[in-house]
C-alpha cells in the first residue's frame, strides 16, 4: 500500500490547488529563462544577418550598437582595398516610428547595397530589393503585406519583400531600404531646419555618412590581421565578428540577464517555501495518523518517504503542467520566447531539488510525533 499516494486521495483537492498555484509559478520561471534565450537570440540575429568577417566604425568608438558610429560613406571602398578583404559593404542602422493603418509601427531600419555585404541572405517572401529608392523588405513581425506602403520620414516605400526573425536586440522588427533612401532618413534635415542652417551660415553636412562597413575575409585570411591594419592606416575602429557579438551581449543583453536571473531566483524560492507550507500542513493535519504508524512498529522510512513522495509528487505535476501552459501560451508574448529542451531538464532537476529540501520541515515535524499521540482524546 502506497501511503502517500492514499493521502493525496484523501486530501485531493488541496493537493490539486497547491500543485496548480506551484505550476504557474514554475511556467513564469520558465518563460523569464526563454525570455532571456530570445533576448539574446535577437540581439545576435541582426549583428550576424550580413555575414561579416570584420566590422569597421568611427575610431574611438564600439558602434554601431553599442554606441553611436558616423564614418564617411567612401571608407568603404578603403576597407575594399585593404589586403584580404574579399568584399565590403556601407550600412546604416536607426530606429524610427511610423504611422501606419491607425497605429504606430516602432521600426529598426538598416540601409544596405545591393549585392554587397549586409544585403539580407534569405527571404520568406516576394523579392528582393531592385530599384534605388522607394522600395522595402520587412520582417514578418511587423505585420506588414507585400505591396503596403509605408511612410517613412517624408518618403512612402512599397514593402516588395519579407523577411523571417529579423528583429533588433529592442525586439523592433528590422525594415531593410537601400543604403540611399536609409541615408535621406537620417541624415537629411527637414527644409525649415536646412534652411536655419543656412541662416545661422553653417553648411549642410553631406548625406554620405553610415554608420558601419563590414567585410568579408578571402578564405585562410584571418581578420584580427585586417583589423589591425584598418586601426593603423585608416585610423578607424574595427572589431571581428565574434568580438561584435561579445560586446553586443555585455553592452545590450547584461542587465537585462542579472534582472532575469534575480527575478528567476526570486521565483523559485518562493516555489519552495510553497511547497515547504504545503507539507507541513499537510503533516499538521496527520499527525495522529503518523503516531498510529510509529505505535504499530512502522520505521521512521516510512513516514519520511511519505512525505517526500508528496514533495516529489507536487514538483513533478507542477513542472510539467508549467511547461505544458508555457508551451502553449508562448506563441502569444510580445517579446520572443526561445524554449532549449536543456533549460525545461534542468529546472525539472532544479524543482525536484528544491522539493527533496522543501520536505525537510514536514519530516522533522512527523519525526518528532511522540507515538503516545495515538491513544490520546
Amino acid at each position: 500500500m502506497n501511503l502517500a499516494l492514499r493521502d493525496v486521495r484523501h486530501n485531493l483537492g488541496r493537493f490539486l490547488l497547491t500543485c496548480l498555484g506551484l505550476s504557474l509559478l514554475l511556467g513564469v520561471v520558465l518563460s523569464m529563462i526563454g525570455i532571456y534565450r530570445g533576448l539574446v537570440d535577437e540581439a545576435l540575429t541582426l549583428v550576424r544577418a550580413p555575414g561579416a568577417d570584420l566590422w569597421v566604425v568611427e575610431s574611438g568608438t564600439r558602434g554601431p550598437f553599442a554606441e553611436s558610429s558616423r564614418i564617411p560613406g567612401d571608407t568603404r571602398d578603403a576597407v575594399a582595398r585593404l589586403a584580404g578583404v574579399a568584399a565590403a559593404g556601407a550600412l546604416t542602422f536607426q530606429s524610427v516610428e511610423a504611422a501606419h493603418r491607425g497605429r504606430t509601427l516602432r521600426l529598426y531600419v538598416v540601409g544596405y547595397e545591393p549585392g554587397r555585404p549586409g544585403e539580407p541572405k534569405r527571404l520568406a517572401a516576394g523579392r528582393p530589393i531592385t530599384r534605388s529608392h522607394y522600395e522595402m523588405l520587412a520582417d514578418r513581425r511587423a505585420g506588414l503585406e507585400i505591396g503596403e506602403r509605408v511612410r517613412l520620414g517624408r518618403d512612402s516605400y512599397e514593402v516588395v519583400g519579407l523577411t523571417e526573425g529579423i528583429v533588433a536586440s529592442g525586439g523592433d522588427p528590422v525594415v531593410h531600404l537601400t543604403l540611399k533612401d536609409s541615408q535621406r532618413l537620417q541624415f537629411e534635415l527637414d527644409p525649415p531646419a536646412a534652411r536655419r542652417e543656412l541662416a545661422r551660415g553653417a553648411r549642410p553636412a553631406g548625406l554620405d555618412t553610415v554608420n558601419a562597413v563590414v567585410a568579408r575575409m578571402l578564405p585562410g585570411v584571418p581578420a584580427v590581421g585586417v583589423e589591425a591594419e584598418a586601426a593603423r592606416w585608416k585610423h578607424l575602429g574595427a572589431l571581428t565578428q565574434e568580438d561584435q557579438e561579445g560586446l553586443l551581449l555585455k553592452s545590450v543583453v547584461e542587465k537585462a540577464r542579472r534582472q532575469i536571473g534575480l527575478f528567476t531566483g526570486i521565483l523559485l524560492a518562493v516555489s519552495a517555501v510553497v511547497i515547504a507550507l504545503i507539507l507541513y500542513t499537510l503533516t499538521m493535519d496527520k499527525v495522529k495518523a503518523i503516531a498510529t504508524l510509529k505505535l504499530i512498529g512502522a520505521p521512521d522510512r516510512t513516514i519520511v518517504a511519505l512525505i517526500v513522495q508528496q514533495a516529489l509528487a507536487m514538483g513533478i505535476i507542477g513542472w510539467s503542467a508549467g511547461t505544458l501552459l508555457i508551451l502553449l501560451a508562448k506563441d502569444h508574448f510580445p517579446r520572443r520566447l526561445l524554449l532549449l529542451p536543456e533549460d525545461a531538464l534542468m529546472l525539472g532537476v532544479a524543482v525536484l531539488v528544491l522539493c527533496v529540501a522543501a520536505s525537510g520541515l514536514g519530516v522533522r515535524l512527523a519525526l518528532k510525533v511522540d507515538p503516545a499521540t495515538a491513544l490520546g482524546g
